[in-house]
């Protein structure tokens, strides 16, 4: 059988972990999967094949959780941090298609060690966000969504507030759906889904549904606090492997 985007049984494996290890982590955190698949996959094949991959399986990742999330999610935060990303995702899926595979790579892991810096820093808000932050941290999401790295900027917005686990996991999954409903169809527009798209999707379900499951049964069972920063961990050391096979 001919594996998508020319991978070797190498590439291919690795691919296979990283993203069951990426379903657990969005199970469990309800943030990761995108960025540590793209960062994962730019270590054996060109990023871009992975970004329409990622927001496909965002979905229907979305699909299985739904009825455990659905009571906890709170609908203003998503709904104003959609209102930002509606003119973002547009700006950052046509900046995308303009960059080389290197600059791809290297752009994408400084962006995830900065976000992981702001996430480990422990810095927060000293009051309340109103709607404009909301809108203006959903701008800057759509904007890295066009990599499929959009969440990264909700998931260190809602670190730096007192959001309930609950709240903060079901919420982020929730605005992700939205943000993928939104990039898809722009995906499409620009010629970003390919055969190889849909067959890596398909490939790839299995170990998403194992993932999910896993990461929620984890979740239930324990305080997410301490699995979010070993997600962090992980997402800053493959950025940094990213960057220096970009450089070198």
């Amino acid at each position: 059988m001919t594996l998508p985007f020319d991978l070797g049984a190498g590439g291919a494996l690795w691919l296979a972990s990283a993203l069951l290890a990426a379903a657990f982590v969005r199970g469990y955190s309800g943030f990761g999967f995108a960025a540590l698949v793209v960062a994962a996959s730019s270590l054996v094949t060109n990023p871009m094949n992975l970004v329409p991959v990622v927001v496909l399986a965002d979905v229907l990742m979305t699909v299985q959780q739904a009825m455990q999330i659905r009571t906890a999610i709170d609908w203003r935060r998503s709904g104003t941090l959609f209102a930002g990303a509606l003119a973002g995702v547009p700006v950052g899926v046509w900046a995308l298609n303009g960059i080389g595979v290197d600059t791809v790579r290297a752009v994408i892991s400084v962006y995830v060690l900065v976000m992981c810096g702001v996430l480990l820093s422990g810095w927060h808000f000293r009051r309340a966000v109103g709607d404009a932050g909301h809108v203006a941290t959903g701008l800057v999401s759509g904007l890295a969504n066009g990599a499929a790295v959009g969440g990264l900027p909700v998931a260190a917005f809602f670190a730096a507030q007192p959001v309930a686990a609950v709240t903060f996991r079901a919420t982020l999954i929730a605005y992700f759906t939205l943000l993928d409903l939104w990039t898809l169809p722009l995906m499409w527009a620009n010629g970003m889904f390919v055969a190889d798209t849909f067959k890596a999707t398909l490939m790839a379900a299995p170990l998403l549904v194992l993932g999910i499951w896993a990461g929620g049964r984890h979740f239930v069972k324990s305080e997410p606090q301490s699995f979010r920063r070993f997600a962090i961990y992980l997402l800053a050391t493959l950025a940094v492997l990213g960057l220096m096979k970009s450089v070198l």
